[in-house]
Parts: structure tokens; C-alpha cells; sequence
């Protein structure tokens, strides 16, 4: 039942509508029961239905129910898709199997100029494998049609076969890359990995590449940033990608999810470089295009969205709006938990922020399995200062002991130290408040640190040192948090 619950969150207001209705049409008796546990689902109610649908305990019945219903969902999503996001590559293999039956009757004249058809929209689409199709019926049928240009075909046939090829290449080297990723918090290594899989695959940016394969070498680049903390050196190379997407414009409806999917790795990409009015205009964007085609990605990125909304307010000093929008994210998205936990705790609002903590029940190789250990490792911290905040002792020498025990070793992997010996301070500002005023404290945090300069260093790492740097000069965390990331 998870599955079809996962599948019903992810269906928009209308499409949940579109399926109610569709399930009616479909059933053929009046007491069938998939649309009366659709209903109680929708309603958010899982706990007894089998009692419920049949008036007693039928565990095997309400399974089987549970399987029927996953299948109806399942074949009407994919009709919808079917209907709506594969017609022009319908309309081309019609083409392409009418242009053969012309061709194979001797009605060659029809025949090629429906080729012709199917070419031009193919060509429009970058759809490669189709193209495939329609250069292998034009060469197989060259000798009927003298007026062809046999080796320009042979030309058009032998690139078209190489933009192919570069994007299945692609596609491999993103696999290997993402399987790896697996395995590894190197920085050595993962510079490597992706490095080996270009150089194997021999992969390199180019406008022949697809919609679909420009948005995997942007993921695939943002992920390695996040990873390396290091926004900053991948931005021309994301650049330069989206400048080749941007000159796709006319698929962008065609390919409408890695259309999405794009506009958040610029928003991202942008915020963790600190260019919030740049990271906004994509986030605008972003939202207008979740809202096409029904909204049928709409849930799907939802988290995403609220998140880079949360983030560009709270870093441009709408903290206010920044919670009023994380307060509102209904997606059920980690990311929106650890990011209003932030902003909380910016605004000294402890006790609130440490009870979406308390509130988080499942471990950390849970939350790691889910989200990546980042976030367990952003969370933790978080954890640490909020309870120093609140005065609770022997829980901070305890989480900081786990602390030290479970991302030791990990950090140094990624060479970021710097998060133990910030502890390693923080702890001696709670054993003692009042040296952080000293002189010779503020010497030492100097001497602990190698910054980067600021428009390279990572905005998170900024944001957790601000709150040591408040204590040394006695001001707010958030203001110092925004004199910290400011550009100016």
C-alpha cells in the first residue's frame, strides 16, 4: 500500500480528479471497491480498511484490492504520459511506417516527401534514434529517388549517428559517475571518478547533445559541487550548458521535467554562490513551469521549490517570508525540516527549532539512506548549538562525542576539518562565555581557519561560523550571518 500511497502524493488536485473519474468509466459493476479505497487514501486514512471495505477482517481480499488498484493507477499514468508527452514521437513513426508503405507500393513520390515530413520533426525534437530510423529508410530506398543526393544523406546519416552516440555515452558515464558516487567522500577520488568516466565515455559539452543529456551533465556537475562544497569552480561549465539548453528553447515544453529540472540546478547553483537575485529569477521561473501542463510536475518539485524560495529569503533578510513559506510546504521534504530549523535557530527561536528535532524519530543511517550524510551532518550540528543554547550539558558532551565518532573520519576524507575545530571552540565558548570576548580567543579562532575568499567559500560553512563570530562580537546571529554572506 506504501506505493500507492507514494503514487497518489505525487498526483496534482486534477489529476487525482482525472483519476477518480477514470476509475468510475473503467469499473463495470456498481460495488467495485478500488474507488472507495482510493477515496478513503485520499482521505488520508490507512489504519483498518480492510474492516472498513468489507465490514470484517479480509486481510487477502483487501491485498488483492491494494494490487488492483495499484495497476489502475499505474496504467493511467502511463496513458496520461502516453497521451501528452509522447505525441510528437507518434506523429513521427506514422510518418516513418506510412513513408514505408508508400515506398514499398512504388509510390516513391509520397513516399519521400512524408520521409521528409518526419525528418524535419525529428530534427526539431534532437530525436536521434528516430532520425536513425528516418536516414536508414531514406539510404535503403536512395535508388528509387534520383534527385537524392546520395552522400549528403551519408553526411546527415553519419552526424546524426554521432550526436546519438555522444548521448548514449553520456548516459553511460552519468551511471557509472552516480554509482560511484556510492561509494566514495574522497575529494581526490570523486574529482577522479568523474574525470575517468568523461575521459572512458570520452564525453565533452556540446550543442549536439540532448535536452535530456544537457540536464545530466548539469545534475551531474551540481552533484559533485555539492559534494565538494565548491559551487564557485563549476560555474562556468554550468554556464555554458545552460547557454546551449537556452538555445533548445522551443523543446523546453517538450521536455518539460528536465526543463524543471534545470532551472533548479541554476537556482542552486546560483544560491550557494550567493547571487540570490540571479538564484530568484530562476526560482520564478521554476515556478511557472511547474505550473504547466496541468501541474504535473507540480508535486513533484514542490520541495525543491519551497526550499529555494525559503533559502533566497532568508539570505536576503526576508526571514519573516522565509518561514511563512517553509510553515506552509506541504511535499513532506528533509530539506525544508533542516532549513527551517536554521532559520529558527537564526532568530533565537530555540525551544521551536529543537522541537522539529524531537520531532525527527527515525536513526541517522535512516535519514543518510534518504537524504545523504550531508544533511545528517548539517542536522547534528545544528543540534549541538541548539542545545548549548539551551543549557543542556551532558547532552552536548554527548552528541559532540558521537559527533566526533560518526563524521570524523569522514570529514577529513573531504578535507573539512574545520567543522571539529569549530566544535572543538564552540565547546569552549560554552565552558566558559566570557573569553570569546578576549583578545586571545579571537587570535586563536584566526589562527584555527583557512578561509577562502568570499565569493568561493561555501554559504553553509559561513552560516555556522557566524554563530561563533556573533559571540566574539557580541551581536545578532542572523545580521551577522547576512554581514557575513553579503557580496558587497
Amino acid at each position: 500500500m506504501n506505493i500507492i500511497i507514494v503514487i497518489i502524493t505525487s498526483l496534482s488536485a486534477e489529476r487525482r480528479h482525472d483519476f477518480s473519474l477514470w476509475l468510475k468509466n473503467r469499473n463495470r459493476r456498481g460495488d467495485t471497491k478500488n474507488h472507495l479505497l482510493f477515496n478513503y487514501l485520499l482521505k488520508g486514512e490507512v489504519d483498518n480498511l480492510d474492516v472498513k471495505i468489507y465490514g470484517k477482517p479480509a486481510k487477502n481480499a483487501f491485498h488483492a484490492l491494494c494490487k488492483r488498484l495499484q495497476d489502475n493507477l499505474l496504467d493511467f499514468l502511463a496513458t496520461k504520459s502516453f497521451e501528452s508527452e509522447t505525441s510528437e514521437e507518434l506523429e513521427v513513426l506514422k510518418l516513418i511506417v506510412v513513408s514505408r508503405i508508400f515506398l514499398e507500393q512504388k509510390e516513391y513520390n509520397v513516399g519521400y516527401k512524408t520521409l521528409a515530413k518526419a525528418e524535419k520533426l525529428a530534427g526539431f525534437m534532437d530525436h536521434y534514434s528516430l532520425l536513425n530510423e528516418v536516414y536508414h529508410t531514406k539510404i535503403q530506398y536512395a535508388h528509387c529517388n534520383p534527385s537524392l543526393n546520395l552522400e549528403e544523406v551519408f553526411r546527415a546519416s553519419i552526424l546524426n549517428m554521432e550526436s546519438f552516440q555522444k548521448d548514449f555515452k553520456l548516459n553511460m558515464a552519468y551511471a557509472e559517475i552516480k554509482e560511484k558516487m556510492l561509494t566514495t567522500d574522497s575529494l581526490p577520488v570523486l574529482d577522479s571518478i568523474v574525470e575517468e568516466a568523461f575521459k572512458k565515455f570520452d564525453v565533452s559539452i556540446s550543442a549536439s547533445l540532448s535536452y535530456k543529456s544537457l540536464y545530466q551533465l548539469m545534475n551531474i556537475t551540481s552533484i559533485t559541487a555539492k559534494l565538494q562544497r565548491n559551487y564557485y569552480r563549476v560555474t562556468p561549465f554550468i554556464e555554458e550548458a545552460y547557454t546551449l539548453v537556452s538555445a533548445k528553447k522551443t523543446l523546453a515544453y517538450k521536455h518539460l521535467y528536465y526543463h524543471i529540472g534545470i532551472l533548479q540546478v541554476m537556482a542552486m547553483v546560483n544560491f550557494r554562490n550567493k547571487n540570490f537575485e540571479n538564484s530568484m529569477f530562476f526560482v520564478e521561473k521554476m515556478d511557472e513551469q511547474m505550473k504547466s501542463n496541468n501541474g504535473a510536475y507540480y508535486r513533484r518539485f514542490l520541495g525543491d521549490l519551497n526550499t529555494l524560495k525559503g533559502l533566497n529569503y532568508n539570505y536576503t533578510g526576508k526571514h519573516d517570508k522565509a518561514l511563512e513559506v517553509l510553515e506552509k510546504d506541504t511535499s513532506g521534504s528533509l530539506d525544508i525540516q533542516l532549513i527551517k530549523m536554521m532559520c529558527l535557530f537564526q532568530q533565537k527561536r530555540y525551544r521551536e527549532a529543537y522541537q522539529i528535532i524531537k520531532k525527527l524519530h527515525h536513526s541517522d543511517v535512516w535519514y543518510e539512506k534518504k537524504v545523504g550524510w550531508i544533511w545528517v551532518l548539517k542536522k547534528s550540528i545544528l543540534e549541538i548549538l541548539l542545545l548549548i543554547e539551551l543549557d543542556q550539558l551532558d547532552l552536548v558532551l554527548l552528541r559532540i562525542k558521537s559527533f566526533r565518532i560518526k563524521f570524523k573520519k569522514k570529514l577529513y576524507q573531504i578535507e573539512e576539518n574545520r567543522v571539529l575545530t569549530f566544535l572543538q571552540l564552540a565547546l569552549a565558548y560554552y565552558e566558559d562565555p566570557k573569553q570569546v570576548l578576549l583578545d586571545s580567543f579571537k587570535q586563536k579562532v584566526e589562527a584555527s581557519f583557512n578561509w577562502k575568499a568570499n565569493e568561493k567559500e561555501d554559504i553553509y560553512v559561513m552560516s555556522f561560523y557566524a554563530w561563533l563570530k556573533s559571540k566574539m562580537e557580541n551581536k545578532g546571529l542572523y545580521e551577522t550571518t547576512l554581514q557575513l554572506v553579503s557580496k558587497n
